[in-house]
């Protein structure tokens, strides 16, 4: 018999995803099918800069969702930063006219969702940490 590596049929499904881990993986693949277009020079620079952005992202939240609350304001700090400078990278690759106007738009929108996410996930987590009684009416 011939190993095959598709997913068995009876297996059970892997777990729910955190929504905004989600959001990062689906944009991340259509990041992907993109990158490997683009001209070489790119790739290898600002696409691989790109990637791996993407690739901290999915590992700062990753790491986050794992963690005691107080422990995951490092991880959401870094990937609010990765988002933003991602934004960027993104940015500059549309300026040198790397990246058609409708794929820009599209990775934007959702790099904004996400951004969105991941604000309000610290935010929430800034407000859990606080002292109870502080600055309440």
């Amino acid at each position: 018999m011939s190993e095959t590596r598709s997913h068995p049929s009876k297996a059970t499904p892997p777990p729910p995803t955190l929504p905004v881990l989600a959001q990062v993986k689906g944009v991340y693949i259509v990041w992907s099918a993109y990158a490997s277009k683009l001209p070489k020079t790119a790739k290898y620079s600002l696409g691989l800069k790109i990637d791996n952005l993407f690739i901290d992202i999915i590992e700062a939240i990753s790491i986050a969702a794992f963690q005691q609350r107080a422990e995951k304001l490092p991880y959401l700090k870094r990937a609010v930063a990765r988002v933003d400078t991602l934004k960027v990278f993104l940015q500059l690759l549309w300026e040198m006219k790397l990246m058609d106007t409708k794929q820009y738009a599209e990775i934007s929108e959702k790099l904004a969702d996400i951004g969105k996410m991941l604000g309000g996930w610290y935010g929430q987590v800034i407000k859990q940490n606080s002292p109870v009684g502080t600055g309440e009416k």
